[in-house]
């Protein structure tokens, strides 16, 4: 360790910025009636999401002499909804999330999370509070666009993603890669949506803010899923200069759709090779006694100050990310 690494990654005033930012988004909840809430960061249950891996820690403290499995939250999300099903009423929170293995210019394996929930609302109705909230932090005029994601794939990857067949959805992914992804072999639709999106269509959301909203319904994670054809996944993202930065769903709040979504995530990770994840019961219980109808989004702190401060890396606006933690 050399002896400069004591110092913060991130200049003073982003910092500042960061210290700013957090108090206008409680001034925007009080304002609102939005009560703020606060969860453990350790839980017994993780994230059955198929692309998402927990950091875990061992406990033997009273209670359990035998050692006990905890997993830092990948998002609070699971608790919060506990807290709708026993009456809280509109809610948020900022706080830590932990992702094991992601690691970049824009991921730390630590990071901030603004997430909210607003019971009577459906995703559409969450996107017009998300806007309002970026164009007060942001200060701008500029309105967010809204595209579907079959319209997002179409004008900018070429392609309908919910019909076009997998020899279709490689063509697409090797031109817009331009040979820049070797050796793909996989029969995961959407492990090929992904690389689209990040290849093909996220390169191109550059100019202000834009929704991408009504997802295939096998990327519904913890959103209700729309009858149709094809049916799609009432859930969004939002870019701003083609950074993510916002993900928000219309929520199931059905125990049995629930735990379906479960037996899904379970599923697709044992076809990833990935370490299986056993459901979270409380908050199928929580479900059980009666979780009323909301939407919620989760949006992170650390990108939208990237955007802000205009900032090449997430390093430029953490004081200690982990390379020097």
């Amino acid at each position: 360790m050399k002896a400069k690494d004591w110092r913060p990654a991130a200049p003073l005033e982003h910092l500042r910025q960061r210290a700013d930012v957090l108090g206008r988004i409680r001034q925007f909840f009080h304002e609102r009636g939005v009560l703020e809430v606060e969860t453990p960061l350790l839980s017994r249950h993780a994230s059955t999401e198929p692309h998402l891996d927990s950091l875990t820690t061992r406990y033997t403290g009273p209670g359990f002499a035998g050692g006990v499995t905890l997993h830092l939250q990948t998002s609070p999300e699971y608790a919060m909804k506990r807290l709708l099903a026993a009456g809280s009423g509109p809610i948020y929170q900022i706080c830590k999330a932990f992702r094991d293995g992601e690691a970049g210019p824009r991921h730390n394996p630590e990071f901030t999370l603004l997430e909210w929930y607003r019971p009577g609302c459906d995703h559409h109705a969450l996107m017009n509070e998300v806007a309002l909230l970026v164009a007060t932090l942001l200060s701008s005029g500029a309105e967010c666009r809204r595209m579907t994601y079959a319209e997002a794939f179409g004008v900018y990857a070429g392609c309908d993603p919910h019909r076009a067949p997998l020899s279709e959805l490689y063509q697409c992914l090797r031109e817009a890669a331009g040979g820049g992804l070797q050796g793909i072999d996989t029969d995961d639709r959407d492990t090929l949506l992904d690389l689209l999106m990040s290849h093909a269509v996220e390169p191109r959301l550059d100019a202000g803010p834009v929704f991408i909203h009504d997802f295939p319904a096998s990327q519904a994670a913890l959103a209700r899923v729309r009858p149709g054809d094809p049916p799609l996944a009432e859930r969004f993202e939002l870019y701003i200069d083609g950074v993510e930065v916002a993900n928000g769903y219309h929520e199931v709040t059905d125990p049995e759709e629930q735990a379906a979504c479960f037996r899904r995530d379970r599923e697709r990770r044992r076809r990833l090779q990935r370490p299986d994840v056993l459901p979270d019961e409380r908050l199928l219980a929580a479900m059980e006694a009666g979780m009323p109808p909301c939407a919620g989004v989760a949006l992170g702190i650390d990108r939208l100050l990237m955007v802000m401060t205009r900032a090449k890396g997430i390093d430029e606006v953490l004081a200690f990310p982990v390379g020097i933690a």
